[in-house]
């Protein structure tokens, strides 16, 4: 019988704070002694000013452009020869975010992805099929490392490439996927036409790098035939996938804070936020050597989940992504985040998961477009009064007037990696 906790450690609230405290000042000394840039930015603070974790507020955020600027190999905190990989997200400024990582820190990467496989219920008589990019970007990595630590059969297929995966799926006998949200559903549809179910074992699947509703993941369970499928936390930055994953309670997602201590603040006021609020979350690494993260501002937006969740775990919760603050839609001045939206279409049966917002501008006003797709086995007769009630009903959440039009199951573009969810015209 294989432990429950091979990989995930109990610890009792004042020996995680401890540990996040002896973290914080490692991380202090350590960037001190061999980051140039974080020598420039921290001043005069040392290690031994922080005497409680509360005192993490004293100390400088770290933003995507300290990334950039120190550009190739920005925040280095150890000597070059030290390096045995790097990865980088995309840039949007002509320059990629790209970290670096000593043997310690692709260790880590892996035991923290290994934690997620363990917390979704997994064992290593599972073949896990790894659907997600491999390369620069850090998924694919991380989902192999994590697999192979955890012991499980692992299949590196990659995105797309939709015939190999769904001949592998019925071959290898495959339990658990890990991909987009989106592409499970592509998967899912192929799965539903070609009448695959019977002839695949799939049971979990582990969703990344973009939000999906609920709404959205009862599909895929269904076009699946999935037991469970779980949310997964990460990001380049704090080496990969796998920072955090939501358990069989599907009650908020458990963060491994001996690894990494979070605060949520106001992105406005940049202080934080009340307990549950939502806010910007705000990340400084424990132990991760080559680029340390000292208040790295994510830009994902959250809120903490306080007590102790009924699946035993005690690492502590963080709730699923609302968005990006810099993804937030400004709309007739009124500030919009597309899980808003997300949040509103799950009320309603007779949609699915799928929608897409349009802005455009004339004769300098505004105009917002909203197409949603009808669900599967519901007819187009009842569309025009069901748009007016999601109108109305977002008008109500969004305090925003939108032109809502219902299209046909399967009529939005689908993608192998993150749907583009908002096309904004407004500055051609």
């Amino acid at each position: 019988m294989v432990n429950k906790n091979r990989f995930i450690p109990q610890y009792s609230e004042d020996e995680l704070a401890r540990r996040q405290l002896e973290g914080v000042r490692w991380t202090i000394g350590h960037a001190l002694a061999g980051s140039p840039q974080y020598r420039a930015k921290l001043g005069d603070i040392r290690p031994e000013d922080i005497r409680s974790l509360d005192d993490v507020r004293k100390l400088p955020f770290t933003t995507t452009d300290d990334l950039r600027e120190g550009y190739p190999l920005p925040l280095l905190s150890v000597p070059e020869h030290d390096i045995l990989r790097i990865h980088a997200s995309s840039g949007t400024t002509g320059k990629r975010k790209v970290l670096a990582y000593t043997r310690k820190d692709i260790d880590t990467f892996a035991l923290q992805m290994a934690r997620c496989f363990e917390l979704a219920g997994l064992s290593p008589d599972d073949r896990i099929q790894v659907a997600v990019g491999y390369g620069l970007w850090t998924a694919g990595a991380g989902f192999q490392l994590g697999s192979e630590l955890f012991g499980a059969l692992t299949i590196p297929v990659g995105p797309g490439n939709l015939d190999i995966h769904l001949q592998l799926l019925q071959d290898m006998g495959t339990t658990c996927i890990g991909c987009t949200a989106s592409m499970a559903l592509l998967m899912g549809e192929e799965v539903e036409r070609h009448g695959l179910l019977d002839k695949i074992r799939l049971r979990r699947a582990i969703f990344g790098a973009e939000a999906s509703s609920a709404k959205m993941r009862a599909s895929i369970m269904e076009k699946l035939g999935l037991e469970h499928c779980f949310d997964i936390g990460g990001m380049t930055e704090m080496y990969g996938p796998g920072t955090a994953i939501d358990c069989e309670e599907h009650q908020g997602l458990h963060y491994w804070a001996d690894l990494f201590y979070m605060e949520i603040i106001d992105p406005g006021t940049l202080q934080p936020v009340a307990p549950g609020e939502v806010g910007e979350m705000v990340v400084t690494s424990l132990c991760k050597e080559a680029a340390p993260l000292i208040r790295y501002r994510t830009r994902d937006l959250s809120r903490f989940i306080p007590g102790r969740c009924a699946c035993g775990c005690a690492m502590p919760r963080h709730d699923r992504l609302l968005g990006r603050s810099d993804d937030m839609i400004i709309f007739r001045g009124v500030n919009i985040y597309p899980g808003q939206i997300s949040d509103v279409i799950q009320h309603y049966p007779e949609l699915g998961g799928e929608y897409h917002i349009e802005l455009t501008r004339r004769e300098g006003l505004d105009f917002m477009k909203l197409t949603l797709e009808r669900k599967q086995g519901f007819g187009a007769d009842n569309d025009a009064d069901l748009a007016a009630r999601m109108a109305q009903h977002l008008h109500k959440a969004v305090l925003a007037r939108m032109d809502v039009e219902i299209t046909n199951p399967g009529a939005l573009p689908r993608s192998f990696g993150k749907s583009k969810r908002v096309t904004d015209l407004r500055l051609d």
